[in-house]
Formats: C-alpha cells, sequence, structure tokens
C-alpha cells in the first residue's frame, strides 16, 4: 500500500519564482525566507517520496472567474506553466501520476465529493514556485505530481472544514492505493495578507502564528473558522489557509515537527513553513 511520509506547508508568492530566477535569494531582503528551507531539502533527499500530492490555488491562468471549480483535481501525465507576467523563464514539466490520481478520484466520488477532473491542466506560481524551493535548479524529475485545486479567489469559497474533511477523504484514497509508493502532501498559499482594498498590505502575525500551532496541534480549531472568519483575520486572501487544512486532513493525527519557520514581510505576506513528519 502507499504510505504518506509527512506533509509541508509553504509561501507560493509569485515574487519567489522571480527571485530564483534572478539569483537573488541571498540577498538582504530574501536571505531570512531562502534560509529556512534547507531542513526541508534534506528531509525530502533522505525520505525521497516518489509522488507529491500538492493543495494549491489557481491564480487565473488555468481557471478565470468565468469558470471556477470548488475543487479541481489533475489526472495529467505533465504540467506546463505558463508565464504569468514576471518574465520568468521557463521551467521544465512537472511529471504528473495520473494512474494513482484515478484512484483518488474515484474514491473522493464513492465519498460523495463533487470535483473537476482535468486531463490537461496548466499550472501557476501556486504549484511551481514550491516545486522551485524544494528541488532547487529545477530538480524536480525524479517526482511525481497530483496537483488538487481550491478555489479560494471568488466567492463562494469551500468552508475550511470541507476542506479537511477533503484532506481526509484524499488521505485515506492514498492509504488505500496497491501499489508501495511514498508520498508527501503539501499545503501552500501566504499565510495572513491582503493584496487590495484600504487595509491592502494587512498582516496578522499573531493570528498566522496561531494557525501554525493548531495546524499542528489541534486542526478541528481552524475548521470552527469560515470564510469570513479568515478574511477578518487574515486579509483578502487569509482564505489561503484551507490549503493547509487540505494537506494536514491527509495526514495522521499524530506527527511530529520536524521544522517549522516564520517569517514577515515577504512581498506584503506571512510566510510559514512547516515539516510535519
Amino acid at each position: 500500500m502507499a504510505t504518506i511520509l509527512g506533509g509541508i506547508t509553504t509561501s507560493h508568492i509569485p515574487a519567489i519564482g522571480r527571485a530564483i530566477d534572478e539569483g537573488i535569494e541571498q540577498t538582504p531582503y530574501w536571505k531570512p525566507f531562502f534560509d529556512a528551507y534547507p531542513p526541508v531539502r534534506e528531509w525530502l533527499s533522505d525520505k525521497k517520496p516518489d509522488v507529491a500530492i500538492i493543495f494549491y490555488n489557481d491564480h487565473g491562468l488555468e481557471f478565470f472567474i468565468d469558470r471556477k471549480p470548488t475543487f479541481a483535481i489533475g489526472v495529467a501525465e505533465e504540467y506546463f506553466n505558463s508565464d504569468e507576467g514576471w518574465g520568468i523563464k521557463p521551467i521544465p514539466p512537472i511529471h504528473g501520476e495520473s494512474e494513482m490520481a484515478w484512484h483518488i478520484c474515484n474514491e473522493l466520488v464513492d465519498q460523495e465529493f463533487d470535483i473537476t477532473i482535468c486531463q490537461e491542466m496548466k499550472v501557476d506560481h501556486g504549484l511551481t514556485v514550491p516545486m522551485q524551493l524544494m528541488w532547487p535548479g529545477n530538480q524536480y524529475d525524479h517526482i511525481k505530481v497530483i496537483p488538487v485545486c481550491i478555489n479560494v479567489e471568488q466567492h463562494p469559497m469551500p468552508s475550511p472544514k470541507r476542506c479537511y474533511d477533503l484532506g481526509k477523504a484524499i488521505g485515506d484514497a492514498v492509504r488505500s492505493y496497491d501499489k508501495d509508493l511514498n508520498v508527501v502532501v503539501f499545503g501552500t498559499g501566504g499565510m495572513s495578507h491582503q493584496l487590495d482594498g484600504q487595509r491592502a498590505g494587512f498582516i496578522n502575525k499573531e493570528f498566522d502564528l496561531y494557525c501554525m500551532d493548531k495546524i499542528v496541534n489541534e486542526p478541528q480549531a481552524l475548521t470552527r473558522l469560515s470564510i469570513r472568519d479568515l478574511v477578518e483575520q487574515a486579509g483578502s486572501q487569509g482564505p489561503e489557509l484551507i490549503m493547509w487544512l487540505g494537506m494536514r486532513g491527509a495526514l495522521n493525527p499524530r506527527l511530529t515537527v520536524k521544522h517549522s519557520n516564520y517569517h514577515v514581510p515577504i512581498s506584503n505576506t506571512g510566510a510559514g513553513l512547516l515539516l510535519l513528519e
């Protein structure tokens, strides 16, 4: 049977991809952020996962406001990134794990989750930035990816509890898969941030640290929040926390924190990093 090795939370801010592209990771602005990642990279190098399931949100590249699925899962053999206007050089395609992805989709439908199944799918910085952070130099050719895209751009959005339950169902589906594959699960997205309106630049460090504690020790406390709560406490883009809850739901209830870091601000965003085994 397949095994889930652990989970990783990480920011997916598009400016990170630009910093990598320009080679400025060790400049004073970026160094405190990038210096947090080597322990996670070492863990990945040691554990050698075969598959990464990545909870992320699309920012209008594949799903614009005219068609916005609540939950979408990729079952493709490859995923390509398109330039979103940052002028970044093209990166290699990301390999998909089609067979396991179809198994997960079948299990989710059996569990009464309504999902959009994507046999072709472009991916944006929500997925590619975490890949670049974990495998510098785009050295991710050895790992296969299953994208799980959750709507946090257009209301109505799925509740934190619904996303946690989705993660639980995905975790059960992985553990029922009849091939010996090792899986790591990512929950991506910035923490508190607001990019528009009167509160542009809003960051709530106290709430971010509360969420980093609860995601480990009491995720059910976060499932009692509403999307409105997240907007009020963490800014208009704060609902990205629901990707973290998807990741946490897929893991076993008991786990060990192998690494943790919080840095603010990066591109007007709170950036939290957790490695959970």
